[in-house]
């Protein structure tokens, strides 16, 4: 039996090792409290999942679906968007239905890449960038978000001929991992960037609806010029809590979305149509959940970040996303803290070396843990922190 070489392309998955000292601490009976996974612990609210449930009892929806989704559905979603942003799609040639974002990001790499093509890639960022673009067979091109350009990439840094030969840009704001927000003259400079060299932008922008202290991100499909250069990934799972339900979405130039379908319809059967009822109402219906939410959120990130400052870690306060990301003190690596943590405070995070190599000097911790493990998480780094005085 002999693998396709390709496989043999990506990089080892950083996690295990520490996945498998959790693992080992739990069996023996020990506690572990995780800050490291990214997966909203409030419920879908009980209206979604009724309607899901109604259209679940429905016949017509024990069928394939189609790859294009409910005609009702993209009309759902230009609408969100043009009461979200004030941003007019085409529902039938500027949106596609996704089985989660993570899902098109992934495809949206084979619309553009063959092998020995770049990509721009953000370091630190989310790995599915990177890992469509070498199953594609194509090269990342890591571009650094450094911490004293606020986490945005230096589009002059990056040398002409690479943005020449580059055939996609990868961005993400408010940006997983490291919490960072864009603004809309940020944008422009990409689709400007982007029309200089031919590039096509993919813009991630799941978080756009978790945001504090009365911050309103906005969409790349604001920008002018957006919808001739690139589309914008979006997601229901962070905004409405539906990570396990997989509903996503993708907007934008019509002929990228063209081809995403293009891609999918060859690989995929669509999104269970229950599924996408559930997603119609949540887009159509009340969206008073979602300061509710943020409201959570952000008295936890507001906790979080006090005792982070009161155990000496450098850490800047995020507008936007459930993330903290967190510098580790000197003589630290991300894994060697993150080790740390994990053996003699029971504390799980996240090393940002898994992120990318300019990740390397931080830990990513999440706000999706309930308030009373919080607490408790709390009170362990702080009795750790007394204890190593």
């Amino acid at each position: 039996m002999k693998l396709a070489k390709r496989l043999s392309r990506l990089p080892p998955y950083l996690f295990v090792e520490i996945n498998q000292r959790i693992a080992e601490l739990r069996a023996r009976g020990e506690d572990v409290i995780s800050f490291a996974i990214g997966d909203p612990d409030l419920p879908t609210p009980s209206r979604i999942i009724e309607d899901m449930c109604r259209a679940a009892h429905d016949p017509a929806n024990h069928r394939y679906p189609e790859t294009a989704g409910l005609p009702e559905l993209r009309q759902a979603i230009a609408e969100w968007y043009g009461r979200r942003f004030g941003v007019t799609l085409d529902p039938d040639k500027e949106v596609l239905p996704l089985i989660g974002s993570k899902e098109g990001i992934g495809h949206m790499a084979l619309c553009f890449i063959e092998p020995g093509d770049l990509a721009l890639v953000p370091d630190p960022g989310y790995p599915p960038f990177s890992m469509g673009t070498i199953l594609a067979g194509g090269e990342p091109h890591f571009v650094p978000l450094k911490e004293e350009n606020g986490f945005l990439p230096d589009f002059q840094a990056i040398p002409n001929k690479v943005a020449n030969k580059a055939k996609l840009m990868w961005l993400n704001y408010p940006n997983n991992p490291t919490g960072a927000i864009a603004d809309l003259d940020f944008f422009e400079r990409a689709v400007y960037f982007a029309r200089k060299h031919d590039l096509a932008i993919c813009h991630d922008a799941p978080y756009t609806e978790v945001a504090f202290d009365g911050y309103r991100p906005p969409s790349f499909m604001q920008t002018a010029g957006a919808r001739k250069i690139g589309v914008e990934f979006h997601s229901l799972s962070k905004t409405f809590n539906m990570t396990g339900w997989r509903i996503g979405m993708v907007v934008g130039n019509a002929g990228m979305v063209e081809a995403l379908f293009q891609v999918k319809s060859n690989l995929d059967s669509g999104i269970p149509q229950a599924i996408q009822h559930a997603a119609i109402d949540a887009l159509r219906g009340s969206q008073e959940h979602i300061a509710e939410h943020n409201a959570i959120f952000q008295r936890r990130r507001d906790k979080l970040m006090k005792v982070l400052d009161e155990i000496g870690l450098e850490v800047r306060m995020p507008k936007a996303t459930f993330y903290v990301w967190a510098k580790v003190p000197q003589g630290y690596t991300s894994m060697d803290f993150t080790k740390k943590l994990l053996d003699e405070a029971g504390i799980a995070v996240t090393p940002g070396s898994g992120y990318g190599k300019e990740g390397e000097g931080f830990i990513r911790l999440s706000l999706t843990i309930s308030d009373g493990r919080l607490e408790q998480g709390i009170d362990r780094l702080s009795s750790w922190h007394r204890r190593g005085k």
